[in-house]
C-alpha cells in the first residue's frame, strides 16, 4: 500500500503548521529572545501573581526598608570608648611655664587665673607635680628684667642667661621631660617687638634672623630638646637648621610657629612677660587672620627649610588651618591654645556660667580632632588630672 505524503494529509498539515508557528514575542526567553532582539522582563518575585476570583486575596506585606540606627554604637560609655575616632590623653599636652630671676618667688598672673611666674627653684618644685599628673613636655618662657633689655635683644643669646640656666637645671632634674624653648626677641627688647627695629620703625628681617640663630644655638647648647622660633621672620627656620647642624646639634628639633596670626587672643600672655609692643603692632610680620592659603604657603616653606613640627597659633579660631596643615603635609602639627582662649574659659567658669571641666576637655578634643598632634595649653595640668579620673567619652 502506498503511503501518501504528509503534506497531503490535512491533520498532518495542521500539526506541522502548529509546530513551525513562531512563539509570540511576549513568550520568548533565553537565547531565542536574544536572537529576536527582544528580552522578556523577568517576573517580579515580590509582585503577587494574578489569581482566579475564587482565590482569597494575599495578606503578605512587603518588608519595610531597614532603619539606620547609629545610636546603637552610643548606648554605653564602654562602647563609645571602643568606637571613638579621637582620643585625648595627657601625652598630647605641652604645658607652658614662665620662669624669672631670683629665688623663692611665685607671682600669680591676674589675667591668667591658675598660672604664675616662678623663680627657677620654685619652677622645679612645680615641675615635679606636672610630671606626676602625666605631662611629659613643657614650653619655657622667660620674664626678663627691664635692666637686661635693649633695642636688639642682646640678652637672648647670653649662654649664662635665664633660659640656658633654666634648661640645664630642668634637664638635670628631669631628664625625660621634653623642653621646648621660645626663639624670639620680644621678651628681650625694650620696644617689645620680635625683631630689630630701624629708625623708621621697620622690622629688619635678615638682621633679626642672625640674632635668632645665635639664640637658638645658646638654647641647644644648654640642652633644649626643641627650639621654637615664634618670630615669623622669613627664612629663620632654614638659618637655624643650618646653624644647629653645623654646630653638631643635629638632634635638636625645630618646632616652627608656621602659621602665627596677628591675633587679639595674646593679651594675657603679654601681661605675663611684660612684652607688649611699645609702638605699633605686629601685623607686618604675623599673619592676617583673613588668610588661609597663606598659612599653607608658610608651612611648606618651613617644611622645606627643615622644620620638624608645624605650629598653628592661636588654635580655637583657626581649627580650619590646623586641619589644612594636617591634610596637606606629612609633619606633626601642633596647636597653641593661647592665653586669651584660656582666660575666657576661666572667667566664665568663675562666674558659674559654664562647666569648666566639660568645656576644657571638649575644646582640647576638638583641636585634636581637627588634626593637632600636640596641644600647648595652660589647661594642661587640670586636663591631665581630669582625664585620669574620667576619660572624654
Amino acid at each position: 500500500m502506498t503511503v501518501p505524503p504528509l503534506s497531503s494529509t490535512p491533520e498532518a498539515t495542521t500539526n506541522t503548521a502548529m509546530e513551525l508557528k513562531p512563539a509570540p514575542v511576549a513568550q520568548l526567553t533565553g537565547p531565542a529572545a536574544e536572537r529576536s532582539g527582544t528580552v522578556t522582563q523577568a517576573p517580579d518575585p515580590i509582585a503577587p501573581e494574578s489569581t482566579p476570583e475564587s482565590t482569597p486575596e494575599s495578606t503578605l506585606e512587603l518588608p519595610a526598608e531597614p532603619i539606620a540606627r547609629p545610636r546603637r554604637l552610643r548606648r554605653s560609655s564602654t562602647l563609645r570608648r571602643m568606637v571613638a575616632e579621637t582620643v585625648l590623653t595627657a601625652q598630647d599636652l605641652i604645658y607652658p611655664v614662665f620662669v624669672m630671676e631670683g629665688t623663692g618667688r611665685v607671682e600669680p598672673i591676674p589675667s591668667m587665673p591658675g598660672c604664675d611666674r616662678r623663680s627657677l627653684d620654685q619652677l622645679l618644685e612645680k615641675l615635679q607635680m606636672v610630671r606626676g599628673v602625666g605631662i611629659r613636655a613643657i614650653a619655657l618662657f622667660p620674664v626678663i628684667p627691664l635692666a637686661q633689655k635693649d633695642a636688639i635683644g642682646s640678652e637672648s643669646h647670653n649662654p649664662n642667661g635665664l633660659v640656658p640656666r633654666a634648661v640645664k637645671a630642668i634637664k638635670a632634674a628631669f631628664p625625660d621631660l621634653l623642653v621646648f624653648t621660645d626663639v624670639a626677641l620680644d621678651p628681650y627688647t625694650t620696644h617689645g617687638h620680635d625683631g630689630i627695629v630701624d629708625e623708621a620703625g621697620q622690622i629688619l628681617n635678615d638682621e633679626t634672623v642672625a640674632v635668632l640663630t645665635q639664640q637658638a644655638l645658646a638654647q641647644a647648647a644648654a640642652g633644649a630638646d626643641f627650639v621654637a622660633p615664634s618670630d615669623m621672620m622669613d627664612g629663620r627656620v632654614g638659618a637655624i637648621r643650618q646653624a644647629l647642624d653645623a654646630a653638631g646639634f643635629w638632634q635638636t628639633g625645630i618646632l616652627a610657629y608656621s602659621a602665627k596670626y596677628a591675633s587679639a587672643y595674646y593679651g594675657p600672655f603679654r601681661d605675663a612677660l611684660d612684652s607688649a609692643p611699645q609702638f605699633g603692632d605686629k601685623k607686618t610680620y604675623q599673619m592676617d587672620p583673613a588668610n588661609r592659603r597663606e598659612a599653607l604657603k608658610e608651612a611648606l616653606l618651613d617644611l622645606a627649610e627643615g622644620a620638624d613640627v608645624l605650629m598653628v597659633k592661636p588654635a580655637l579660631a583657626y581649627l580650619d588651618i590646623i586641619w589644612q596643615l594636617k591634610a596637606q603635609t606629612q609633619l606633626p602639627v601642633a596647636a597653641y591654645n593661647v592665653s586669651g582662649e584660656y582666660a575666657m574659659v576661666k572667667a566664665a567658669a568663675e562666674q558659674g556660667w559654664i562647666d569648666e571641666r566639660a568645656i576644657v576637655l571638649e575644646t582640647l578634643l576638638g583641636m585634636k580632632r581637627a588634626g593637632a598632634d600636640w596641644i600647648l595649653t595652660y589647661h594642661a595640668v587640670d586636663a591631665a588630672r581630669w582625664l585620669r579620673k574620667q576619660p572624654v567619652v
